[in-house]
């Protein structure tokens, strides 16, 4: 599959109102002009809904805005882009376009800002082009990745006789060819009208395995895009302090943690023109259109990218009008993978210990920058696949990986991933697969006495032949238990809402659909990977008899179900209708969820 390809990202990012990053370069270079050359190793397809419609739903031309942004923040060179404007037929396209300088991505902006309106929609149009253009021009070593931008309606026009059923099977036969080359879509549901059909959008990205975002102001973009960008590298966005314009300049710190980032977008959103200054760590000031940095802009927000900045406290000073709100946010790419070393043996039984060692690589070679490690702590995520009940263990961090042991707790099938983690981004190793079924004794040889009876009919190879067959059935039974377990399906949806307790307020209902899971899955997947958030990993689903799913809380504790605590820590069954509250401890929110078959 395409999207398990190696994802090359690397940046830092900062957003005022804002957001920031992406580019996973090929080596860990050590000068600026080597990191223009890096590339973030994504093929994405840009795809607008420029009905007539969208002069409604998109009275601002959000989607416009969006998509430039999006390449604002692609590095320098490296990277593919392409542009598909649809109505109920393909108005304009870009072939996918290698960026290679500022002009190759003032060209593509260019493009965006001439595209039209016109009459009617349909969205299979829209997304079968878009996998149709990844298909011939996609490269091999790159992920693929679509953002589409649209209501989620369509409207057809009467005397092509186009009907509903056919633009659906359309769309199933696309989403079928994007499921099958792994390539994820994002969409942005614009809803400035109210009209949007988010069902529909989170059904696409749902069974695509990427993300469904809905907005009806330009404010949004810079959140909207780090989650599209965090979910799809495994980065964490990063929090900062928000802040309001006063007419002066103000200052804000953009920490860069280690010389191994190469690239850092700092998005500025504002409803009015703002003044940039910047100053390195050595309180140099930094030309904004030089090797160093470059300034881009738009008409809702202003983007500076550091090239391969050096390690340390940036100073970013913004003058903004007065009252307008400034919202940060952080986001690091590393260009890195979790490589788990391999283990001795495949077969267990209960009580065995598996020594287990991590470290992250940088081009399939060991990390060299040993100071990425100080603040990461790594965890052991163990899944009895017998059982489908998870537990998490704390890995020792040795300053250059990390380590630990696994005690075999049973005489069952387990699957091991290791979670290496801090601040600004995370990374999860391939899983291993621990055959603890019993078969690990079987080819013990029973003894015989030796007598004549044993002379005159061969009773140990028929002893043996049993065992054999025995051992092969049981091995068979697991195996199909296993592959059962791990691809077990979900039915229905989940309806997550996020109440503020500080102010009451609840989000706009988010409806999420389960077909695309398999196995297991966490509840901050449901929540767009928050890092805000994160705590609510710890509650993972699984699916269980009649079309019912199971919560259970990792970490223990307690959430309430139709108004009563109960204990989450050995499994709470849903079935339709039933709703969750569930508080967190780290932020001032309550998680409430309804489950719908």
């Amino acid at each position: 599959m395409l999207r398990t390809r190696k994802i090359r990202l690397l940046s830092g990012t900062l957003v005022l109102l804002t957001f920031l990053t992406l580019l996973l370069p090929k080596a860990l270079l050590p000068q600026a002009a080597a990191a223009q050359a890096q590339t973030s190793g994504i093929d994405a397809v840009l795809v607008a809904d420029v009905s007539n419609s969208m002069n409604t739903s998109d009275r601002d031309k959000i989607s416009n805005e969006a998509m430039k942004m999006f390449i604002d923040m692609l590095p320098v060179q490296g990277d593919k882009v392409g542009i598909v404007a649809y109505t109920d037929q393909v108005e304009r396209e870009k072939a996918l376009l290698e960026i290679q300088s500022d002009a190759d991505k003032s060209s593509l902006k260019d493009f965006i800002d001439q595209l039209g309106r016109g009459p009617y929609t349909d969205i299979s149009v829209g997304v079968a082009e878009a996998v149709n253009v990844l298909n011939h021009g996609a490269d091999a070593s790159h992920s693929p990745m679509i953002v589409l931008l649209a209501d989620g309606n369509n409207d057809f026009n009467k005397t092509k006789g186009r009907t509903q059923a056919q633009s659906d099977a359309d769309l199933a036969k696309a989403v079928q060819e994007a499921q099958d080359q792994g390539i994820p879509v994002y969409t942005i549901g614009l809803n400035a009208d109210g009209k949007l059909n988010k069902d529909a959008l989170a059904d696409l990205a749902s069974q695509t395995g990427g993300k469904s975002f809905i907005t009806d102001t330009p404010d949004d973009l810079p959140q909207i895009l780090s989650e599209i960008f965090a979910d799809h590298a495994k980065l964490n966005v990063v929090k900062l302090p928000s802040i309001t314009g006063n007419g002066n300049f103000q200052e804000v710190t953009v920490n860069v943690p280690n010389d191994s980032v190469l690239e850092a977008n700092i998005s500025i959103m504002s409803s009015k023109q703002v003044e940039i200054e910047l100053t390195d760590p050595s309180g140099k000031a930094v030309d904004l259109n030089s090797d160093a940095a470059k300034l881009s802009t738009s008409k809702s927000y202003s983007l500076v990218k550091l090239l391969k900045p050096q390690e340390g406290d940036w100073k970013l000073r913004v003058k903004g009008a007065p009252k307008d709100s400034i919202d940060i946010n952080l986001l690091f790419n590393y260009d890195l993978q979790l490589v788990v070393d391999p283990i001795k043996t495949k077969s267990y039984t209960k009580g065995d210990k598996v020594d287990l060692t991590a470290k992250l690589e940088n081009g399939g070679q060991p990390l060299q920058d040993n100071d990425l490690y100080a603040d990461m702590k790594a965890t052991l995520v163990v899944n009895d696949l017998d059982t489908n009940k998870s537990e998490e263990q704390p890995l020792e961090n040795t300053g250059s990986g990390f380590a630990g042991t696994f005690e075999v707790p049973d005489n069952h099938n387990y699957e091991l991933v290791i979670r290496a983690e801090e601040d600004s981004f995370y990374r999860e190793s391939a899983p291993i697969t621990i055959n603890a079924g019993g078969t690990a004794g079987a080819g013990t040889q029973p003894t015989t006495s030796g007598g004549e009876q044993d002379k005159l009919f061969p009773w140990l190879p028929v002893i043996l032949g049993v065992i054999a067959l025995i051992v092969v059935a049981v091995g068979a039974w697991f195996l199909m238990g296993w592959l059962k377990r791990k691809n077990r399906g979900f039915v229905g949806q989940i309806i997550v809402e996020i109440r503020d307790e500080n102010t009451g307020d609840k989000s706009y209902p988010q409806y999420k659909k389960l077909a695309s899971f398999r196995g297991r899955f966490h509840l901050h997947q449901l929540l767009q990977l928050d890092p805000e958030l994160k705590e609510t990993e710890k509650y993972i689903f699984t699916p269980s008899n009649g079309d019912r799913i199971i919560i259970r809380n990792t970490a223990g504790g307690t959430l309430e179900k139709s108004g009563r605590a109960v204990d989450a820590s050995s499994g709470v069954e849903l079935k339709n209708g039933d709703r969750l509250s569930i508080p967190l401890q780290q932020a001032d929110k309550t998680i409430l969820i309804e489950y719908l078959v």
